[in-house]
């Protein structure tokens, strides 16, 4: 009798490949790039809009008299009414020169002397300390002193934007270039990059990011000074129709002509930070989550 022996089973698990229509294959999603159902403008606006909606509230219950703030809708009469009679817009183009031409003046100015002292080591001893104590003078303090300077036409209501515009430019263009890798310019010299070489290649790249936060910031500092120059011997501006509504308690007046330096503030960081997205392409950088 011939006794037949089973091979033995093996304990092992089965590992044989399976099709993909067997597995549930799901896709991997990474926390960073899961976006909520809420577009995001409609986030960005809620805040805005219920602030709105209380004032609006507070106006119509008698909480808010109107001789201490106008409503929302009444403000949105006047702006409408004075669009219509041509005031506004006269008004929003002088600021705008004004602006236009201190924002010029100040980014020759602010960047010529960062350039300067930034780059070479004599213009840093030059340079650096009286421009250092200078910015620590309110330049509001200078208006006199200006009016008698230039007298009371354009050149100090442009004198004290340019003011204001250059010492934001001049500290951050300037920590900008002091803030290059050190063995990024070992790095070029070793590449056999001259001087300007270096400065071109390396060194005005390297400062970009630097110099574009500091604009940013020079803009928001000249609509501020453009509201106290066009308040002082004024004729014309945005500044004047404030002025001419603090005198006749007009604060439908007044909060109109704030809404327009704000709106105007927004669109030049807009400019700017669109300006910069162009120009930073090479620079990946955190985004928010």
């Amino acid at each position: 009798m011939s006794i037949s022996h089973a091979p033995p089973r093996s304990s092992a698990p089965d590992i044989s490949p399976k099709s993909a229509s067997d597995l549930d294959l799901q896709p991997l999603v990474p926390t960073s790039s899961r976006r909520t159902r809420v577009p995001r403008w409609l986030r960005r606006t809620t805040g805005p809009v219920l602030l709105l909606v209380l004032w609006q509230l507070l106006s119509s219950t008698g909480s808010l008299p109107p001789e201490v703030l106008a409503s929302p809708g009444r403000i949105a009469q006047v702006g409408g009414d004075m669009v219509a009679d041509g005031s506004l817009p006269a008004a929003m183009g002088t600021s705008l020169q004004r602006v236009a031409a201190g924002l010029l003046f100040g980014l020759v100015v602010g960047t010529g002397l960062a350039l300067l002292s930034g780059l070479f080591r004599i213009g840093e001893d030059l340079v650096d300390a009286p421009v250092q104590m200078l910015r620590t003078v309110p330049f509001v303090g200078l208006i006199p002193l200006f009016i008698i300077w230039f007298g009371i036409g354009e050149a100090p209501k442009v004198a004290i934007i340019t003011l204001g515009v250059t010492f934001p430019l001049y500290l951050n263009v300037y920590a900008g270039i002091r803030g290059v890798d050190a063995q990024l310019i070992e790095a070029g010299e070793s590449l056999g990059l001259s001087r300007w070489g270096l400065v071109r290649h390396v060194v005005l790249p390297g400062a970009l990011p630097s110099a574009m936060t500091g604009l940013r910031y020079s803009l928001g500092i000249a609509w501020l000074a453009l509201v106290f120059a066009e308040q002082v011997n004024a004729d014309s501006g945005i500044g004047f129709l404030m002025v001419q509504a603090r005198d006749f308690l007009r604060t439908d007046v007044i909060i109109v002509c704030l809404v327009v330096y704000a709106f105007l503030g927004l669109l030049a960081d807009f400019i700017v930070r669109s300006l910069e997205r162009l120009l930073l392409q090479w620079r990946p950088t955190f985004t928010g989550r």
